[in-house]
């Protein structure tokens, strides 16, 4: 996309000269600490001729538009000429953080302001895509947008924040995010078994023909108009659609519309991305890693559902334990849990880890949800063993359960006396690195927590 054309000779200069500078500084210091409230929003510089410099983001924006006024941006090469050029700023408020990084996206792909250039030059950035073309759109984040049969939005600076925000918006709208290729009628699908995100009712599961085309595309379409920025009038138009649903005896669909408008109405409080923000990870490509698992372990499927679970000590004597989930090769941070070991004194790694897997899958077997596809410990053909027994003494039949050894990463598979020895450089093998790697970092973070709460007494 090409930059504004330059202005002509008589036109308004860009930048302010050095006595209007300063008072910019003095001026707008002054509006953002009185004006901008402590909310979630978008804010805009401008300079003498109001034309949009730059367009920004903020979970807080009176914290973050006050930071431009600090001495340290002034000196930063990132925003150094930013500063200098603009002579106002403004804001959006917007509803949540996940409602600014929307609105962030459409603001630059509509104005194109000089200094958002991150997403202007020849890089590839992430673009939300909705397929139109299908019986049940799917929703995907991709960095190669189709040019033909779907609804494209961004592009979008931050590939991890746009993840974060898209889990949340499932939570919602329950779209599907895999690439199975679902027809309607095609029968076969009700023998199909859904994967984990039916389980915590964040996809209808169209898969297993649970909703109808009309139903579930009635679902993407209010994706659609949120995504655009008309969630008030989609509010009133679900409202009115639950109040007719009632008034024709159809209950379960009532229920359901009030259900997604109580999450939509407070999506603000679900809407914090930290909380949601998934790693970009540049070497890793999640459907080749899954497709290679199912060719080396000689699945008969490709799996969907990845946990992994690794044990971290606490200065020596408390234990700690952290579970990740993966769904298609990537992160679903809402699946996550800790946990502090009880029934083992000291320091022993293979009893924590059988203490683990057993309060983890008899939770999923009281509960009645799915087991995921592949359960990676961490360690070697020890882990292996314990994490086994405890399924034995359960009496629960386990999933595919590996182990990957540090150092010379090899891959120990139940049921097999030999491990794998992968290249280093096999998409399979980088994932359950992956994975592996975000269990220990997951644990340690837990571990750090709870040393602070110790030494501070939080």
């Amino acid at each position: 996309m090409a930059d504004a054309p330059n202005p002509p000779a008589d036109a308004a200069p860009d930048a302010p000269s050095p006595k209007t500078q300063a008072e910019f500084f003095l001026r707008a210091a002054e509006k953002v600490r009185t004006k901008f409230p402590d909310t979630p929003g978008c804010y805009l510089f401008q300079d003498q001729a109001g034309r949009v410099l730059y367009v920004g983001k903020a979970k807080n924006l009176r914290a973050r538009a006050g930071s431009y006024f600090l001495k340290a941006a002034a000196e930063d090469s990132r925003t150094a000429q930013l500063v200098t050029e603009a002579y106002d700023i403004d804001f959006l408020e917007c509803d949540s953080e996940v409602d600014a990084l929307l609105t962030e996206a459409r603001l630059v792909k509509d104005v194109q302001p000089k200094f958002n250039r991150d997403l202007r030059d020849d890089k590839t950035f992430p673009y939300l895509q909705i397929t139109t073309h299908e019986d049940f759109p799917r929703v995907e984040i991709t960095r190669e947008p189709r040019s033909s049969g779907v609804k494209l939005y961004g592009p979008f600076a931050n590939v991890g924040q746009l993840r974060g925000a898209l889990q949340v918006l499932q939570r919602v709208f329950q779209f599907r995010t895999c690439s199975l290729d679902i027809e309607d009628g095609d029968e076969r699908w009700r023998w199909f078994r859904p994967c984990l995100l039916a389980s915590i009712r964040q996809c209808t599961a169209p898969c297993n023909l649970r909703i109808s085309k009309e139903e579930y595309r009635k679902d993407v379409q209010r994706l659609r108009q949120f995504l655009d920025g008309n969630r008030r009038k989609l509010l009133k138009e679900m409202e009115a659609e639950m109040q007719e649903a009632a008034k024709l005896l159809r209950f379960e669909q009532a229920a359901r519309l009030r259900d997604e408008l109580k999450m939509l109405e407070s999506i603000g409080d679900r809407g914090d991305l930290d909380k949601h923000e998934q790693p970009e990870v540049f070497y890793q490509d999640p459907k080749k890693g899954l497709a290679g698992l199912r060719k080396v372990l000689k699945l008969a499927e490709t799996p969907r559902t990845i946990e992994g679970v690794d044990i971290a000590h606490l200065q020596g004597s408390e234990t700690v334990a952290s579970l990740v989930q993966f769904i298609d090769g990537l992160p679903f941070k809402p699946g996550y849990r800790r946990f502090r070991i009880r029934e083992v004194a000291g320091v022993d790694d293979y009893a924590s880890m059988h203490e683990v897997v057993s309060r983890r899958f008899k939770r999923l077997d009281d509960e009645g949800a799915m087991q995921p596809d592949i359960l990676l410990i961490d360690g070697g053909k020890g882990q292996l063993g314990k994490a086994l027994q405890a399924f034995d003494a359960l009496k629960i039949a386990p999933p595919l359960v590996l182990s990957l050894a540090k150092k010379e990463e090899l891959i120990y598979v139940m049921g097999r006396d030999q491990p794998l020895r992968l290249s280093r450089h096999a998409y399979a093998l980088r994932l359950l690195q992956y994975v592996r790697d975000e269990a220990h970092r997951s644990a340690q973070h837990y571990h750090h927590l709870l040393r602070r709460k110790r030494t501070l007494g939080e």
